[in-house]
């Protein structure tokens, strides 16, 4: 008599047969890199911050200048030799993204930091100021009452309290677009994509999804970048990019790589380390020194006089770790169980995986930084 199998068992075949026939996940080629020329342009600024409770910059020289510049704009001139104490306000430095495309009127997001002795930017306005690019044109203007999630209180016996970082905040949209940034998207002859890393594997990859979807039109011009044929204006090319951003690509596997923090202690595998046989100890030796001076009082009417007399304690202890042997690993899991099963701590570890690499048991870059 045959013996039918359960329900549980055809279930879990089932789940068995569509795990093997279910492809790997593929993604998506905007996730691999981006298109030259579409990126933010960094804008950096000088201003003033006022309306401070007395946490501004007091009496510096800078300050004072900018904010004689600033109530100069509005027909205020301050008579020569007067130097206001600036205990209400504080120099700025300002910085914002100009994201790709950006037009006039659009608004952006800063970061106000002060860059004098000001203590808090707590409660304060950013007057009116200009953000320049690295071409040293004005792109942008500022202005807005600043968002601040720190705070700081000193007391009159001189102890203080902070929390966060009190001298800088930022203002959401405080920023309006005055200039938009020519990047020749509608004009370029062809779309270059750069892969955020090298790895000519998946370049190639990256250009084969793209002819497949449009045939012929990609082209590699080295492990990092994809020439693509574009035609038309504005609406035909953000179209095109919208094609290509959502195709799905296979990643390659990633080199093998172990990258140490000789700093933190931190160690970082990644999936593609592989080990070979090897046979590894490690020793720990701790020497201690246990110093006990003893006092020596003098017999009495003998006019000696009272001395202290040294008294050392060294040992010596030395752990005694039997010699494991490492067999070749085919998976992280296993690398780490090894390690694991060694029980050093991430110091040790480090020379550990530094001895594997020069005796050519370790399959992968030893990054040390």
């Amino acid at each position: 008599m045959t013996q039918r199998p359960s329900l549980f068992t055809l279930f879990a075949l089932l789940l068995a047969s569509l795990a093997f026939a279910a492809p790997a996940q593929a993604e998506r080629i905007k996730d691999m890199g981006q298109f030259q020329g579409l990126r933010a342009n960094q804008l950096t600024g000088y201003g003033i911050v006022v309306g401070l409770a007395g946490t501004g910059d007091d009496s510096l020289d800078y300050s004072t200048l900018g904010m004689k510049g600033a109530v100069s704009r509005f027909g205020l001139t301050l008579p020569p030799g007067v130097n206001p104490a600036l205990k209400n306000a504080a120099a700025v430095m300002i910085t914002a993204e100009l994201p790709p495309f950006a037009k006039p009127g659009q608004r952006l997001d800063v970061t106000v930091s002060a860059i004098g002795k000001s203590k808090s930017l707590r409660g304060g306005t950013l007057v009116l100021a200009p953000l320049y690019g690295a071409d040293g044109q004005i792109y942008a203007m500022v202005q807005g009452n600043l968002v601040i999630g720190g705070l700081g209180v000193d007391a009159a016996d001189g102890s203080k309290l902070t929390v966060n970082v009190p001298s800088s905040g930022r203002i959401a949209g405080g920023a309006t677009v005055e200039r938009a940034v020519d990047t020749g998207f509608a004009t370029a002859g062809q779309l270059t994509f750069n892969l955020h890393q090298f790895d000519a594997t998946n370049a190639k990859r990256v250009t084969d999804a793209i002819n497949a979807a449009l045939p012929g039109a990609a082209t590699m011009l080295d492990g990092a970048s994809i020439a693509i044929r574009a035609e038309g204006g504005g609406d035909e090319r953000i179209r095109l990019i919208s094609q290509i951003e959502n195709l799905g690509v296979q990643r390659a596997e990633p080199p093998a790589k172990v990258i140490v923090n000789a700093r933190t202690g931190t160690v970082v595998i990644n999936g593609a380390v592989r080990v070979g046989t090897a046979a590894v100890t490690q020793g720990k030796l701790s020497v201690s020194i246990k110093e006990s001076p003893t006092v020596v009082q003098p017999a009495p009417f003998s006019r000696g006089q009272t001395a202290i007399e040294p008294s050392s304690e060294i040992s010596v202890d030395q752990d005694y770790r039997p010699v494991m042997l490492v067999r070749p690993t085919a998976s992280l899991s296993e690398l780490v169980d090894a390690i694991n099963r060694m029980g050093v701590p991430p110091g040790d570890l480090v020379a550990i995986l530094e001895a594997l690499s020069q005796a050519g048991a370790l399959t992968a870059e030893l990054v040390i930084i």
